[in-house]
């Protein structure tokens, strides 16, 4: 125990300069530094838990993470074996630290993400590990983190092979739409949490939530197949995202990668993702709670690899808070369905400052290189046709997209459907300010579809196909 300690301050001590990342940058913002932790240190084994795949250890967890609490912080070691859990909430100057062939697995019983208090059950379930209101917070080492999402997902029949479907079936479940819909809904071996697969599937809940936290690491781990959502940092401040391999299957429901909202002050460098939805995505909340947290602001994402995803880099659907000071540079996208994807729409949009992202590198990506698109509409500020179909946007309709101030350089693409794809709002000025610069598109359909009068200038670029 004493030599793992003398191993993980010495590993504190040679900790990342991750200063060196912030050199020649477009636009100012502050270094973030890893989070303080002691170099006390606990083995989950310590506090009864154990590594087999059966024994439930979310009283293992809890119990080791309230020594810790005590000491002032510390690490809590867990190593090699596949340790079945429950909630975990991390608390001050906590390290959760995964040795390799440590398998942090979510337990398939939804009952055990369900909050109780006074005798009244949550509504909706609660991560597998979270943290709310604290400081010096990281989850470090080469483990995985399993969130059994399988036992949540919805999975479309259209989606999947025969096999997999097969496989899906042979779990229990229930088929709705004619066999084109199945449900984790009466489960051979696992009790429901609500009345109808439709109410279950609400209770979907995200697999890591970091909620009004300062100085969070997330570390060299594998966090995958969560039920929703995979790491989620929100209103957080001075967090880094530093050599992590996010994946679920690309069919996924709602499987988005990283997901930073309404942060200030983020590293996201070296990580590898291969998601369901979004991979690297900025969102800044929805109407006047978005505008109440603020802008996603000081962001540098570096040196990442996004295989399948929706979006390689985001920004939406949601931001009313805004995003500013935003550089994204040095990154691979290989086989998205979008490159950089720009997404928003009346009632959720906000406005981008300070946006700069070059030396992109994308390849086989299945619909648009670069996409603005401001129609992500809600129907209650839409104007109808006499066919009943969304038509003009009401004049009234508040918080509307305005993407501006955006600049794009040095982006290489090889086989994509449409180069750069713009639709804003018919009456306003939703993309405006936007360049791009030096780059090179092969595209197999359109070079350039765009709709509603955006300001966009284009310069030093080629666009090719066959």
């Amino acid at each position: 125990m004493m030599c793992l300690a003398l191993m993980l301050t010495a590993s504190a001590i040679q900790a990342k300069d991750y200063g060196s990342y912030y050199k020649n940058m477009p636009v100012a913002m502050p270094a973030v530094a890893a989070p303080a932790i002691p170099a006390n240190t606990v083995n989950i084994k310590d506090f009864g838990g154990v590594g087999d795949g059966l024994t439930l250890n979310t009283e293992a967890f809890s119990k080791a993470i309230s020594a810790l609490n005590k000491q002032g912080g510390g690490h809590l070691v867990v190593p090699a074996g596949i340790w079945l859990s429950g909630m975990i909430s991390l608390k001050d100057n906590i390290d959760l630290h995964l040795e390799k062939n440590a398998i942090l697995l979510a337990s398939p019983d939804k009952n055990l993400f369900i909050k109780e208090k006074d005798g009244k059950k949550d509504k909706k379930c609660s991560p597998m590990i979270s943290a709310s209101k604290r400081k010096n917070v990281s989850i470090t080492g080469e483990g995985i983190i399993d969130g059994n999402g399988a036992y949540w997902r919805p999975v479309k029949r259209s989606k999947v092979s025969d096999t997999e479907w097969k496989e899906f079936k042979y779990l229990g479940g229930t088929e709705t739409e004619g066999g084109k819909l199945w449900f984790p809904f009466n489960l051979k071996n696992y009790g429901n949490i609500a009345d109808t697969p439709e109410a279950q599937e609400k209770m979907r809940t995200h697999l890591i939530r970091i909620t009004d936290c300062e100085n969070v690491l997330v570390e060299g781990v594998t966090i995958q197949n969560s039920p929703k959502f995979h790491l989620i940092p929100t209103r957080c401040t001075n967090v880094i995202v530093d050599g992590v391999t996010i994946r679920c299957p690309w069919n996924a429901q709602n499987g988005d990668a990283l997901d930073i909202s309404s942060c200030r002050n983020v590293l996201i460098v070296n990580n590898v993702i291969d998601a369901g939805d979004d991979g690297i995505c900025m969102k800044g909340g929805a109407g006047e709670s978005g505008v109440k947290y603020g802008p996603c602001e000081n962001i540098l994402i570096e040196n990442n690899t996004v295989f399948h995803a929706h979006g390689g880099f985001v920004i939406g659907s949601e931001y009313s808070g805004g995003m500013k000071n935003i550089v994204v540079r040095d990154n691979r996208f290989c086989g998205t369905d979008t490159g950089l994807r720009f997404k928003s729409g009346i009632g959720r949009g906000g406005k981008t400052e300070g946006i700069y992202i070059s030396d992109i590198y994308m390849t086989d990506i299945k619909d648009e290189a670069i996409v603005f698109d401001c129609t992500y509409m809600d129907k209650k500020y839409s104007v109808k046709e006499d066919d009943g179909k969304p038509g003009a946007v009401a004049k009234d309709a508040p918080f509307a997209p305005e993407f501006c101030d955006i600049h794009i350089s040095n982006v290489t693409c090889r086989n994509v459907k449409t180069a750069i794809s713009v639709t804003g709002l018919p009456g306003m000025n939703c993309v405006h300010d936007v360049t791009i610069d030096n780059s090179t598109f092969f595209y197999t359909k359109k070079d350039k579809e765009i709709k509603d009068n955006p300001e966009i200038t284009i310069t030093n670029t080629k666009f090719v196909t066959f």
